[in-house]
């Protein structure tokens, strides 16, 4: 054969390799709520930053397919008999996405900076539980004294203040995920760009791309890499949850965090059981600013929450994809019996309105008084958009005027933990673990960063730490029942509806299991061609 000729076949066959190759690469598109403020695992808040998360980083535990607390980075712990001392042993083959190997020492560093408090962690209070990190966090004590320490390359001890029973459910969420310390010394906050992210899960930072996506490859390095059958998953923010259908249906996205609530019953007969609703561990609630007239008189507040028919919400606005809340902490929750519910669940609404408007009279609003001008704050979605709308027309038969700004979920959320001016704000909580605290622990005074309320009762902390500090579960349950008790009375927040998952799944995608957590890592999953 001569030489060109020659030179001429290799090159096709390498253009049929690589066009091979290209075909073999699996690719997922899954749409997610929003872009993500950070992807900084310790100055992370939200939902949507924790599915990303959740499939670049590996914690010491995870949660599998099915949202079961199973191991992660450690391949076992041992647990002292006073329930105050884990032991993790990390996996001989644990590595960051350079190669290097992951080691306790790497975890010490983890924890000591999000218990720093120049880090700004804003969820630094959720590892409370840890022997002094409550000290160290607020700059009563060094770093030094938390109680994590390295017994050697891959043993890892972690000493409580007491006895918790949620502890390893704690340490599924992203504010116990670690951070590769040679990165964050060099680049400082800079350690998250994609040139410069070095992770230690399944995936891989490639790409971010601000209101477009943010691409993440598979990690070579990864202990369980051989089991990942996705190559790249490509994450998209989906404020507008109708285009969001729309994609799915053109089968641009094989995946969406959300549905249009008044489009379920279009996409149930159109899609079938590719319209994925399960419970979920969340409440989806008003937040009131406490400190400001007239919304700092507990009668106004109550006025409004009175005045909203959730039944209506909950089955009109969202087509029953959601259920009427009135309490905080949702049923069905781990170490609790029955909630606190509002003493005014079981009026019919003609007696709430009623009641409302009396209590709107008391504090000088009303007919013949001046009116209540209410101003809502939302994040952006149809969904939120219809629900506020709904409560303002609901809230003008008690006499009150209403108006809303919107704004991105990014803006609207960093708004309220930074303490901006508002009247009444839509937010929700999902749980990061299955357990009362993790709701009511939201309004304590001394958490500045997610107590949009500015809620401040001594009264009600006092409860909240004395729950901490009691091993019993039982009396433990009794004393947080009667924190939620003052909440409901006094309604820093207004609790709406109880969430529940709402995707749109592929049939092309298989290992999605809906679960109570919304946990559903890549990781997990394949794509059918």
């Amino acid at each position: 054969m001569p030489a060109w000729l020659k030179r001429i076949a290799i090159a096709a066959v390498a253009a049929s390799a690589m066009a091979g190759a290209a075909a073999a690469q699996v690719i997922y598109h899954r749409g997610n709520d929003a872009d993500p403020e950070t992807l900084d695992p310790h100055k992370t808040s939200t939902v949507y930053e924790a599915q990303i998360l959740r499939d670049i980083s590996e914690g010491l535990v995870i949660h599998d397919a099915a949202a079961k607390v199973v191991p992660g980075v450690a391949e076992k712990h041992e647990l002292s008999d006073d329930g105050r001392v884990y032991r993790f042993i990390l996996r001989a083959d644990a590595k960051w996405s350079n190669g290097d190997p992951v080691k306790a020492s790497d975890f010490v560093f983890s924890f000591r900076r999000i218990m720093n408090p120049e880090t700004g962690a804003k969820y630094a209070n959720l590892l409370y539980p840890i022997l002094n990190a409550e000290k160290v966090n607020k700059g009563e004590g060094k770093v030094e004294e938390l109680g994590v320490r390295a017994v050697d390359d891959r043993t890892l001890e972690i000493t409580l203040e007491r006895p918790t029973p949620y502890f390893l459910e704690l340490l599924t969420h992203q504010s116990a995920l670690p951070v590769h310390p040679a990165s964050v010394e060099k680049h400082g906050t800079s350690f998250t760009r994609p040139e410069n992210y070095v992770t230690n899960g399944a995936y891989v930072l490639k790409e971010w791309v601000p209101n477009s996506h943010i691409r993440l490859d598979k990690n070579p390095h990864f202990h369980a890499a051989g089991t990942v059958k996705i190559d790249t998953v490509i994450h998209y923010p989906n404020k507008d949850l109708a285009a969001a259908a729309r994609r799915f249906m053109a089968g641009e996205l094989h995946s969406t965090s959300d549905i249009p609530a008044d489009q379920t019953k279009f996409l149930k007969e159109r899609l079938g059981d590719q319209v994925k609703i399960s419970p979920y561990l969340g409440t989806y609630y008003l937040a009131v600013n406490t400190q400001k007239k007239p919304f700092d008189d507990v009668r106004v507040r109550t006025a409004l929450s009175m005045a909203i028919d959730r039944e209506f919400i909950a089955e009109e606005i969202w087509q029953g994809t959601m259920l009427p809340a009135y309490s905080f902490v949702p049923p069905g929750i781990g170490n609790y019996g029955t909630p606190a519910y509002a003493d005014y669940k079981d009026l019919s609404p003609i007696d709430r309105e009623e009641k409302a408007k009396s209590l709107l009279k008391e504090a000088g609003y009303g007919p013949g008084l001046k009116p209540l001008k209410v101003e809502i704050r939302y994040n952006t979605t149809d969904n939120n958009k219809n629900t506020v709308v709904a409560i303002a027309n609901q809230w003008k038969a008690i006499g009150v005027e209403t108006t809303f700004i919107n704004t991105d979920a990014k803006t609207h959320f960093a708004h309220l933990r930074e303490r901006g001016d508002f009247d009444v704000a839509r937010a929700g909580w999902i749980g990061d673990y299955s357990d009362p605290q993790n709701f009511l622990f939201l309004v304590q005074s001394d958490n500045k960063g997610l107590n949009y309320a500015r809620y401040e009762n001594p009264e009600y902390d006092t409860l909240m730490r004395k729950a901490s500090e009691e091993k019993d579960l039982g009396r433990r349950a009794q004393i947080l029942f009667e924190a939620e008790k003052i909440f409901m009375r006094d309604l820093p927040y207004i609790p709406i509806l109880y969430y529940s998952n709402k995707n749109l799944v592929s049939s092309k995608l298989e290992g999605w299991v809906p679960n109570l957590r919304g946990a559903n890592a890549t990781r997990f999953m394949s794509l059918k061609p």
